[in-house]
């Protein structure tokens, strides 16, 4: 069984910093894409940032500039360096990746919540 566990998540001011990490474990033969949606209440799970194994990332627009994705093969981790938070980027942060694991599936963490506020 495979599981994804995020960390990292808390309150900060607008303008601070935080840093998002997503560990996936259990039986797996490899990672291809891992990945980070938010959500607010109401709202949908939108794109935040994603890395493909070969280390090619992507961003949403509202994120560009500020937050960078990186990942640690080794370790079957990514990370989500978010930087200069605006209250807009509150909400809770889901860790998200397709596993080969006897078959290529597509799992969800269990959110972390990030707060920006003054």
């Amino acid at each position: 069984q495979v599981q994804l566990v995020e960390s990292g998540g808390g309150l900060v001011q607008p303008g601070g910093s935080l840093r998002l990490s997503c560990t996936a474990s259990g039986s797996i033969f490899s990672i291809t894409t891992m990945a980070w949606y938010r959500q607010t209440p109401g709202k949908q799970r939108d794109f935040v940032a994603r890395i493909l194994r070969g280390g090619t990332t992507s961003y949403a627009n509202s994120v560009k500039g500020r937050f960078t994705i990186s990942g640690d093969n080794a370790k079957n981790t990514v990370y989500l360096q978010m930087n200069n938070l605006k209250p807009e980027d509150t909400g809770v942060y889901y860790c998200n990746a397709d596993i080969l694991s006897g078959r290529l599936n597509n799992y969800w963490g269990q959110g972390t919540q990030v707060t920006v506020s003054s």
